[in-house]
Parts: structure tokens; sequence; C-alpha cells
């Protein structure tokens, strides 16, 4: 069996830690308008009105926790009108990418 070098720390958390990444991805989920694959990985686009761009920096400081090897890239533009943030890795982590946030 091959080991892949993409998984998640399921132990990166205590129990209020936890809760509160649960809350973070469920409205990250919620906040999702779109998902655009680019080479590295993936752009989601989200809808301000969803979710702040602090709750998107707290999310990102919690999953890189628990996956260390992702790299995130938030934006914000257009006066707070548009907001997306970009998941990327090193070569492989895609499918790891799909698995994890349910993409098609």
């Amino acid at each position: 069996m091959i080991q892949s070098k993409f998984y998640c720390n399921v132990k990166a958390f205590n129990a209020v830690e936890r809760e509160n990444y649960k809350a973070l991805t469920q409205k990250l989920h919620m906040a999702r308008l779109e998902v655009v694959e680019t080479e590295q990985g993936y752009r989601f686009r989200l809808d301000p009105s969803k979710i702040s761009v602090a709750d998107v920096a707290n999310w990102v400081t919690a999953e890189s926790k628990c996956c260390p090897f992702f790299n995130f890239q938030v934006e914000r533009a257009g006066e707070g009108k548009e907001l997306s943030m970009r998941l990327t890795g090193d070569e492989g982590v895609k499918p790891f990418i799909r698995s994890e946030f349910r993409l098609r």
C-alpha cells in the first residue's frame, strides 16, 4: 500500500478548536459561490455577505494546523464585494482537495 503525503492530522485540534473549525467550515461551504480549477489547485469564489475576511483567515489558520501542506491565498477586491480563496499545494494535491471539499 502506498502512503500519501496528503492527510489530515485529526489530532491537531482540541475539542473547542474542533467545534470552531467545524462551524467555520460550514460557514465557508455556505458562502461558496463558485469553484474554479486552476493549474495547482482550486479557487473558491465566496459570498462576502455570508462570510467575512476574518472568518476566512481564521479558517485558514485552523486548516493549516491539520493540513500544513496546503498553500492559501485570500483575495478581497471590488471594495469588499468580491472575496476569494485559492487553495493549492504540491503536485498531486488536487485529488485530495476534491475529496475533502466534495468537489466533482
